[in-house]
């Protein structure tokens, strides 16, 4: 039972770190509980995806005329079967991850898994059998859950999580979504497109608050334009789920509304998984609710380490993955760069879709840049037009004295593909100059980086 390397948690994070070290030379064994896969795979970025490419088609439908396409009869949205589709593209996946884990020799237990100290893992089956296991290194790759607000308890029935949230019986009629981040925006975006009456309601001043402002505000207009009621600057103080529909009392500034539901979705963040892990009795420190590690993701603990959203930095799932490859390089004896976690994408796959990386506007200014500020409309874009998608925009920041890319911005089709091109142009401290000289086709939607560029050195061609 003695391995190099062992493994907790098969979620982006440690999936990816076990199939690493195993083409590293290691001897590598992973604990699962649940599904392998994880959280991200099984009840996340995966099915939720699926769920949201079905409301695609379906609008697609319902536009087709747009297009020169004439359909006969009504399209309708066959929610069970939206549901049934998502469920089995998860379980695709999950089946792929066991593919590698075999084609890489990597052992699964099935089980829970917990530190003993000495580089010793306990598993407790679902039989409640516990085997101890032993590694000179040992990878905490737990995930997290659904967070959950006192003032909005989740009973699984009215009260929903994100995982309840991918597999309900029935559509309903009416949702309330609290918290307007990835989640939550995108299961807004999901349930309204197939007919339910949604409401989303942000504490916050705008909509996915962690993106620039001028793309939460064009996100806010796009969600009222379908339909979405949204209210920013408020907050659901209590709920009762003792009739038939849920009735939420939502504050703002003009005072409490009473709003009724079928159902409500809490989506307003995530909560660690470090509960019964033995990092008390061992001596891993935590800190703010997680675990406190090095830039090589090594714990207060000789032999434990730790990535994932039980670590500082976003809760993502490139983020983990990345993670985990730099800590078991570092633990084969390479010499890997640390990651850099002002160079991460984040997107959201609304419609439109969101993508980001860097500072925003209001967050360099804020850190003593002179800026100049790029910003193309993909109403100005062929492509787009010829698409059917003239929402939204890039924006690109540059700082003005050296020409540094310090961040970029989008809304629209397709941008959560595009905005790659500027993480690498940020990695490689492409200039604004340098964006601009680099043909790109025509056309394409990516263009738009281009023009976003040009435009804020006053050099932009088609607006």
């Amino acid at each position: 039972m003695n391995y190099d390397v062992i493994v907790i948690g098969t979620g982006p994070g440690g999936y990816v770190a076990a199939i690493r070290a195993s083409q590293l030379g290691l001897k590598v064994a992973v604990v699962e509980r649940s599904e392998l896969g994880g959280i991200c795979l099984n009840w996340g970025c995966i099915p939720t995806k699926s769920l949201l490419k079905s409301a695609s088609v379906f609008e697609y439908l319902k536009h087709a005329a747009d297009y020169g396409v004439k359909i006969e009869g009504e399209a309708s949205a066959d929610f069970e079967a939206m549901v049934k589709r998502s469920r089995g593209v998860a379980d695709g996946m999950s089946s792929g991850i066991q593919y590698l884990f075999k084609k890489n020799k990597i052992e699964v237990i099935k089980g829970t898994g917990k530190l003993l100290g000495n580089k010793k893992v306990e598993v407790t089956t679902e039989s409640n059998e516990k085997q101890e296991y032993q590694a000179d290194h040992i990878l905490l790759a737990t995930g997290a859950r659904s967070r959950q607000l006192p003032n909005l308890p989740q009973d699984g029935e009215k009260v929903i999580g994100y995982r309840k949230a991918l597999t309900l019986d029935k559509k309903p009629e009416s949702m309330i979504v609290v918290g307007s981040g990835a989640i939550g925006s995108e299961f807004a975006y999901f349930y309204n497109a197939i007919g339910v009456d949604v409401t989303l309601v942000e504490y916050l001043p705008n909509i996915v608050p962690v993106e620039d402002e001028e793309v939460s505000k064009q996100l806010g207009r796009s969600f009222k334009k379908s339909g979405i009621k949204v209210m920013t600057g408020a907050e659901v103080t209590k709920v009762d789920t003792t009739g038939d529909k849920v009735k939420a009392v939502i504050k703002t500034k003009k005072g409490e509304q009473e709003f009724e539901a079928d159902v409500v979705l809490s989506a307003v963040g995530i909560t660690p998984n470090l509960e019964n892990l033995g990092l008390e009795e061992v001596g891993v420190k935590v800190e703010n609710g997680r675990v406190k590690v090095d830039e090589y993701y090594k714990t207060s603990v000789e032999g434990v380490y730790a990535i994932g959203d039980i670590v500082p930095g976003q809760a993502l799932a490139h983020v983990a993955s990345a993670e985990g490859i730099i800590c078991v390089e570092k633990i084969a004896g390479h010499n890997p760069e640390a990651l850099n976690y002002n160079n991460i994408p984040g997107c959201t796959y609304t419609v439109p879709e969101v993508a980001s990386v860097g500072m925003t506007e209001k967050a360099a200014k804020e850190a003593g840049h002179e800026l100049k500020v790029g910003k193309f409309p993909f109403s100005a874009s062929g492509k787009a037009s010829a698409a059917g998608h003239k929402e939204g925009f890039v924006k690109l920041i540059f700082d003005a004295k050296y020409g540094e890319l310090l961040g970029a911005h989008m809304i629209g089709a397709n941008v959560t593909e595009m905005i790659a091109e500027l993480v690498t142009a940020r990695k490689l401290e492409t200039t604004g100059h340098e964006l601009i000289k680099a043909v790109h086709p025509h056309p394409t939607m990516s263009e738009a980086v281009m023009e976003a560029a040009a435009a804020a050195y006053d050099e932009v061609i088609h607006i």
